[in-house]
């Protein structure tokens, strides 16, 4: 899989949210699917993460890499994934 592919096809094509505020509310929620932290994402963002049941995916790059792999033009730090869309992303293991 290619990880930056599928992630842009699941913007696209699915239900996300972006930024600490949004996936802390869809993972207490109950509605995130999906977790995905960058390799610097801040200590309670990932705490407060890991604390739910949804699988969370450690991103290999940092927050700058992140943004530009969901096509942003800023750092992110978290994304939740509520609906993969046509994507595969969903098929990740938590790591």
């Amino acid at each position: 899989m290619d990880l930056n592919k599928s992630l842009r096809l699941a913007i696209d094509t699915g239900k996300v949210s972006v930024g600490a505020n949004q996936s802390s509310k869809a993972i207490t929620s109950g509605s995130a699917k999906l977790v995905i932290i960058s390799s610097n994402c801040p200590d309670e963002t990932v705490s407060a993460a890991k604390k739910g049941e949804t699988p969370v995916y450690s991103f290999k790059g940092n927050n700058s890499v992140l943004g530009a792999a969901c096509g942003k033009p800023f750092p992110v730090s978290i994304i939740a994934i509520l609906d993969g869309g046509k994507s595969d992303i969903l098929s990740l293991k938590a790591n």
